[in-house]
């Protein structure tokens, strides 16, 4: 691995951001931003990026085979999210399923001791971000070749 990626799971009310090791081996939660507007979301997201050297950005998108016709997914509000992101964050994004990360992040919440009311979005991005480094690990996923530092 040639640096650090940050691992983002993306909500209405909040985002959860982790951060992975240089080497590209383990992730841990780094903060909860609270969603205060698209320009400002950004604008803490590229903030992360700069100060931690990121060379990327993955963010976690929920699949639901099971969305009404006719309705925009979640994926799919997602995806046009992350279209916008990268406007901002002159970064690789890299999309990867966020597929049962709820439930792993609520017993990493539980291991953490954390209280049931305590928000765990930080929790689901590590997942996200640590699915991710896994996959890279064995091989099942590259790292976008043309990524460029902050």
């Amino acid at each position: 691995m040639i640096g650090r990626l940050i691992g983002i799971d993306h909500g209405k009310a909040r985002i959860g951001v982790a951060l992975s090791d240089a080497m590209g081996i383990g992730a841990r939660e780094l903060t909860i931003l609270i969603c205060k507007g698209e320009a400002a979301d950004f604008a803490a997201i590229a903030d992360i990026a700069k100060r931690e050297a990121a060379v990327g950005l993955v963010v976690g998108v929920p699949h639901n085979p099971n969305a009404p016709a006719g309705l925009p997914t979640q994926a799919e509000i997602v995806r046009d999210w992350i279209v916008r992101l990268r406007r901002v964050v002159p970064l690789p994004v890299v999309e990867v399923s966020e597929y049962l990360t709820s439930v792993e992040a609520g017993a990493l919440a539980k291991q953490a001791k954390r209280g049931p009311r305590e928000h765990i979005d930080d929790l689901a991005a590590r997942v996200i971000l640590q699915s991710y480094l896994d996959a890279l690990s064995y091989g099942s996923a590259k790292f976008p070749p043309r990524a460029s530092k902050f």
